[in-house]
């Protein structure tokens, strides 16, 4: 298969100076939602009404389902007191969220999810917020339950902030399609997928297809874009919430995620401490290559290991002499071997809990190993 689309095509324009205030006044806003909404899932998950009551304007209209009804609106001390204060600090079962935010001036909408595993069921919420008093808060929040098969764990994909190989001016990003083929895999699944890059917030993509029914879907879907807009940093998580973590190829692979020292101390934590599975897809596998166990080997010593070997690259291209080292050669240098088959075809390998692809015709099938390693662990733990 052929991308109609080989990279998106970046183009320059100098922002006028208001325009950059704007855009940096609206990072402000969102970080300040992030942190109200963060109130009120930790709030509601773990029964913590002070928590929740900081999220909302003490006027603010709850518009809630209820049996036999469109909705029931509930005043914020009413939806307070289903909160028993005995029951403070301790998990209720409800994972929280955020899908998804959007400001206009001192007025902004934001979207949440939250699933109950155990009962099987997702709940949208839908926030209308205000900025007060230099403060943001929740003045109205609608929702609605539906069926779920989500299962509550999470996968944490890593991709790369990088715009341009190494010090050149040759634009590059994250593989569009590994991101999309491996995320529909894991989300239809009924795991929940976060983004980390080593700077957090957007990231360039490349190999956008828009011909293709899945590239086409997730481009348009503003929750999914909203996650590549905002990802996180590696110090804004906790190892213990992941299952996995996910390598995203693409040229940007190259920069900047394999020298990440706090990438690399997350996903060891995951691997070690909490016996997570450590994957890869295409490049991708060039941030796994310097990750080391706390005995001080290599991951890659010893381990059967796929990526895009530099024998598929273009020696005389401009991008590849910026290449701060080749993927293959560094495996076989740290005593790991290299396998990879025909250039368009999937590849997989599978060594114990690390999961490596060739390229993005791999990327479901590595996903898909990892999810049957992740339920047969589930089903031998009962």
């Amino acid at each position: 298969m052929r991308y109609f689309l080989a990279l998106v095509i970046l183009i320059f324009i100098q922002k006028p100076s208001w325009a950059s205030e704007l855009a940096i006044n609206n990072q402000a806003s969102v970080t300040a939602i992030q942190q109200v909404l963060k109130d009120y899932i930790e709030g509601t998950s773990y029964n913590n009404k002070q928590q929740i009551a900081k999220a909302f304007n003490p006027a603010a209209d709850l518009l809630l389902e209820k049996e036999g009804q469109a909705f029931t609106k509930v005043t914020v001390a009413d939806y307070l007191n289903w909160y028993k204060s005995e029951n403070q600090g301790k998990f209720n079962g409800r994972i929280g969220e955020i899908l998804q935010i959007d400001v206009g001036g001192d007025l902004a909408t934001a979207k949440a999810e939250i699933i109950i595993p155990g009962q099987q069921r997702r709940f949208i919420d839908v926030f209308l917020l205000k900025n007060i008093d230099s403060h943001w808060q929740i003045i109205s929040k609608a929702a609605v339950k539906q069926a779920s098969k989500q299962n509550g764990a999470r996968i944490l994909f890593i991709v790369s902030n990088a715009h341009f190989h190494g010090t050149s001016k040759l634009p590059t990003g994250a593989s569009f399609s590994e991101i999309v083929n491996a995320y529909h895999t894991f989300k239809q699944a009924g795991y929940t997928v976060d983004f980390v890059s080593p700077e957090g917030g957007a990231v360039p993509l490349s190999y956008i297809d828009t011909s293709n029914a899945l590239h086409k879907a997730h481009l348009y879907d503003s929750e999914f874009m909203f996650a590549l807009k905002n990802t996180k940093k590696a110090t804004q998580l906790m190892a213990k919430d992941y299952r996995a973590v996910h390598y995203i190829g693409g040229g940007n692979a190259m920069y900047g995620v394999a020298d990440n020292v706090e990438i690399s101390r997350l996903v060891m934590e995951i691997y070690e401490q909490h016996k997570g599975i450590i994957s890869s897809v295409c490049h991708g596998t060039a941030g796994i290559v310097h990750l080391k166990t706390k005995d001080g080997k290599y991951l890659v010593d010893g381990k059967r290991i796929s990526g895009y070997p530099e024998d598929f690259e273009k020696p005389s291209a401009e991008y590849f002499k910026q290449f701060p080292f080749l993927i293959k050669q560094t495996v076989l240098s740290r005593n790991g071997t290299f396998h990879f088959g025909k250039p368009d075809e999937a590849y997989i390998e599978v060594d114990g809990r690390v999961v490596t692809g060739q390229n993005y015709q791999s990327s479901a099938l590595v996903a898909e190993a990892i999810i049957k390693q992740l339920q047969k662990e589930q089903v031998n733990s009962k």
